[in-house]
Formats: C-alpha cells, structure tokens, sequence
C-alpha cells in the first residue's frame, strides 16, 4: 500500500468541539483561502496536530477534496461539522486567526480541506508527534506510508479508526473498484456535505447543462434521491443551476446515456411555457468531470429516466 499520511496543525477549539459531536464527515477549514491543498489524493489519511505546546496527535480522518468556498455555503454544506455550534461562531474563530476587522467581508472566502470518516483518541492515547516534526512547521507535513515514520503512524492510528484492519481496508478498495487508483489508501465514503462540495469540484464549478459560473446558484443533486438509496457519490451527481436542479428532482428534465439533456413536453402543457428550457433539450453536457469514474453512472442515469423522468 503507497501514498501519503498528512499531520495537519489543528485547532484546539475545533478540535474539542468535533470530537464531542463525532459526525460523519467534517470541514478542516483554513481561514484565508490563498493557498491550495494539494498533497493529498482522494482516500489518503489526514491526521489531527494541536498547537504547541499540545504536540500530539489527537486523531484524523480520510481526505476527499479541497475547495475554496464563501463561509456561507461552507456552512450551508457542513453546519455544525465545521466546528463551530453556529455560523456566527464560525464567522468569530475565522476573523481570530485572520487578525483584521472582518465587517466589511462578512462572507469571506476559506479553505475547505475536505474530511470523512473522522475519528478521535482519547487523551490518554494521544500520540507524540514524530521525532522530526519542526517548530516552525505553521500548516503541517507530510509523510509517504512506505517510510519508516510513515508506516509508523499507520500502525499507532489504525486501532481508533473505523476500519483498522489491513485487510478491511484492501476489501473496501477491491469491492468498490479497483480502479479508483491503486495508490489510494481506500476510497472514501462521502456524507451529504462532502459529497456536495467534492461535485462543485468534480465539476469544475459549472453548471453541466449551461456552464453558468455563480457559486450560489449552484446545486449538486443527486440522480438517484439518497432518500431512494442513492448513493452520496460523485458518479450519482451533478452540477445543475437552482431552477434545473429543480426540474431534474421533479422530472420534467433528465440526461442520457451519453451525457445529453433531455426536456419533457409536459413543462408546456402543464404551464403554457418553458421556451427557455425546451430549447435545451437534445443538448449535450457542456461540463462532465475529468475522471471517467467521477462521471454520472449509467445505472443511475437508467433509474432517473425510469423513475422520475416525465417524458
């Protein structure tokens, strides 16, 4: 097994808070967004550091993504699992770390680094940090798994993690797909705010149908409803604009096979209008995800078009 383990600086707050409420998934947020995330693949291991004096290891969780996004739809996709107990308290701990008078930007953009799986060693476990873990580390560091260190923190983690045993983790990645990438550590299972941050992305932050641009009026839905089984992942999602995502869960609208739009007539018997939707139907995507496997599944394209499609 290859690939990386990355020791984040942590803080304490955060970390206190979220290791009370141990939720599915949580936004390891980062108050200035100027600088991207990028030593992590999707399914690698993302380990929790406090502040010094604290150097220990207090717990971790499996990476999905990073995004920059406005503190408001941050906290619409995560709430609480941004560890804070509201978005006012999000907003205060932010501006701490920024160090400047936040009320001319009161929806600053951040760094989402985002996590699931989370879990948390107790105290009395906690885990001093490697031998050569520096001081005047600010963010974090990093560490391949085939190294010494590497296999080390794997072997002092894997008790508090919700799959610990190697052979769990090997089964994860041959029964979800193999071809998710050798090099990842096991493929991660998405909650509803990690997988509507990880379509913004896989999207390219566009609308597929029309290729609109404006983050807040950009939705993932789902093409299998989760309520219906459905899946929170990449390959049952797609990017679609508020008013589309609308039509799409009602179904007058639907995709194809092959990634084309389809508009059910019913939007102009039933309302005597809808020119401006009508005109895309037959249209191809104008946006997919790069990633064939993060592309719309056919067996859940098959289901909308059977279930929920009014064509």
């Amino acid at each position: 097994m290859s690939g990386k383990v990355f020791i984040g600086v942590t803080d304490d707050q955060w970390y206190q808070y979220l290791a009370g409420l141990r939720p599915p998934e949580v936004n390891f947020w980062r108050p200035s967004p100027r600088s991207a995330f990028r030593v992590l693949r999707r399914g690698e291991l993302f380990l929790f550091k406090l502040h010094s004096p604290q150097n220990y290891i207090v717990g971790g969780a499996t990476f999905v993504s990073y995004s920059r996004l406005p503190l408001s739809l941050a906290w619409d996709a995560f709430e609480q699992r941004n560890g804070a107990p509201s978005d006012d308290a999000l907003w205060r701990m932010i501006a701490r770390y920024r160090g400047q008078d936040m009320q001319a930007d009161p929806d600053p953009m951040i760094g989402c680094i985002v996590l699931v799986e989370p879990f948390f060693i107790p105290q009395q476990a906690w885990l001093p940090v490697p031998m050569d873990w520096g001081r005047g580390i600010i963010q974090g560091k990093s560490y391949e798994v085939t190294s010494d260190v590497g296999r080390r923190l794997l072997e002092q983690v894997r008790p508090f993690m919700a799959t610990p045993d190697d052979a769990v983790l090997e089964r994860r990645i041959a029964e979800e797909g193999a071809h998710y990438g050798a090099e990842t550590l096991v493929r991660p299972r998405l909650g509803q705010g990690a997988f509507r941050v990880a379509v913004i992305e896989a999207y390219g932050r566009r609308c597929s149908v029309t290729g609109e641009r404006v983050l807040p009026v950009l939705e993932a839905s789902h093409i299998k409803p989760y309520n219906e089984a459905g899946p929170h992942a990449i390959e049952n999602g797609i990017l679609l604009r508020s008013d589309l995502h609308n039509l799409f869960d009602r179904g007058y609208m639907t995709i194809t096979e092959d990634h084309h739009v389809e508009v059910s007539g019913r939007i102009k018997a039933e309302f005597d209008n809808g020119k401006e939707y009508l005109r895309l139907h037959g249209a191809p995507l104008v946006v997919t995800p790069r990633q064939a496997i993060d592309r719309p599944s056919p067996e859940f394209i098959r289901w909308h078009n059977e279930h929920r499609y009014r064509g």
